[in-house]
């Protein structure tokens, strides 16, 4: 280009162009048209200046790197940072989810059908096939033998291999206890049919060691020294026999056959079954508290002396009242109500300074006063 060119364009500030309609176009504006130009590329042969631009004016800049020390350094902290970006995604990306479960019955359905599975795993006797728990067997199938009758079934207590039939009555009584006052509840998550079979499993087996009055556990210092499972067990089984004294471990059962004729109403056969035992039991049980001959069934060796550091009892009044309370539900006969009020009060004296308006398996004088 002429040096003229040159000159004429170096006058100029900036220029714009007019729309059809007289208004100014956006390149009117002063920053608008001004073109930076980085030149850090090599420069062609072809001038610049000989090609068209479409905005009013051009800048060229020269960009000189002085410090390649510095540029390499920049280079090393922009890739390092990169890869770290990189590696913190497929981080957050690989890393195992917390899994949000929405909805209160959904996770209340979870816990009920394992709470209930427990109950499963733990059956003793003739196991059933359709068991939730498949890698459970036959066990104890020789239990009570000839000489006690056929006690096969309840439950293994904890991880051992003892069947403690205080706390199972006790267990009866409160799964019985919770389907009455939320069957439809159970019904709603699909689990009412797989409580009632746990319960029916431990009310067959009260009825057995109930029907004469008498108590029973399975107890072998084997159990506590090495757990196996009951399926292998291959060691004797003896057991222990309680009379009518034992009027907490009566009172008990009778609560639990109540509460569970209740459950089972509708088959009334075996409701009326249950009821039928626990009366008796009841009556029996009744006569003795009436001579004072009544105690706790840990306070006797041939009973519950095996019991007596898993289970101990404190007092029996608290369960004979227990006992008649759930009576008077199953069969509506004031009677047993008026002997539960007229007995709560030496109830109440009887109860230990540590079991003060606690509720388990050994105190029930909270449960009687709501009930």
């Amino acid at each position: 280009m002429s040096m003229a060119n040159d000159a004429e364009r170096q006058s100029v500030r900036f220029v714009h162009t007019i729309s059809e309609a007289g208004r100014l176009l956006p390149s009117a504006s002063k920053w608008n048209s001004i073109q930076l130009n980085l030149d850090v590329l090599p420069q062609s042969s072809i001038g610049y200046d000989s090609l068209p631009s479409h905005l009013s004016k051009s800048y060229d800049y020269k960009l000189v790197i002085t410090d390649k020390s510095h540029y390499k350094r920049f280079l090393y902290i922009s890739l390092t940072l990169a890869l770290l970006i990189l590696a913190l995604g497929l981080l957050l990306h690989f890393l195992p989810h917390k899994n949000h479960h929405h909805g209160a019955s959904k996770n209340l359905t979870v816990a009920v059908n394992q709470a209930i599975t427990f109950f499963d795993a733990q059956k003793s006797g003739v196991y059933p096939t359709n068991s939730p728990v498949k890698f459970r067997g036959n066990s104890g199938l020789n239990d009570g033998n000839s000489s006690h009758g056929d006690l096969v079934g309840g439950f293994y207590d904890s991880g051992n291999n003892i069947k403690f039939t205080f706390p199972t009555a006790y267990t009866i009584t409160l799964l019985s206890w919770s389907v009455i006052e939320y069957h439809y509840k159970y019904a709603d998550i699909g689990e009412l049919d797989h409580i009632k079979d746990v319960i029916r499993w431990g009310s067959d087996y009260l009825l057995k060691v109930g029907s004469a009055g008498n108590g029973t556990e399975n107890k072998v210092p084997n159990d506590m020294n090495c757990w196996q499972r009951p399926e292998d067990m291959n060691y004797k089984r003896p057991v222990s026999v309680c009379d009518e004294r034992a009027s907490d471990l009566a009172g008990e059962i009778v609560a639990a056959l109540s509460a569970a004729s209740m459950v089972f109403k509708d088959d009334k056969k075996y409701s009326e079954g249950l009821i039928k035992a626990a009366e008796k039991l009841f009556q029996i049980t009744d006569k003795e508290e009436q001579i004072n001959k009544a105690a706790t069934y840990t306070t006797m060796n041939a009973c519950g002396g095996e019991a007596r550091n898993f289970y101990n009892s404190s007092g029996y009044k608290d369960e004979l009242v227990w006992g008649a309370t759930w009576l008077f539900f199953a069969t509506g006969n004031p009677t047993y109500l008026e002997y539960a009020t007229t007995n709560f009060a030496a109830a109440a004296n009887n109860e230990t300074i540590a079991d003060k308006r606690v509720f388990y398996w050994n105190n029930k004088l909270t449960a009687n006063a709501v009930t």
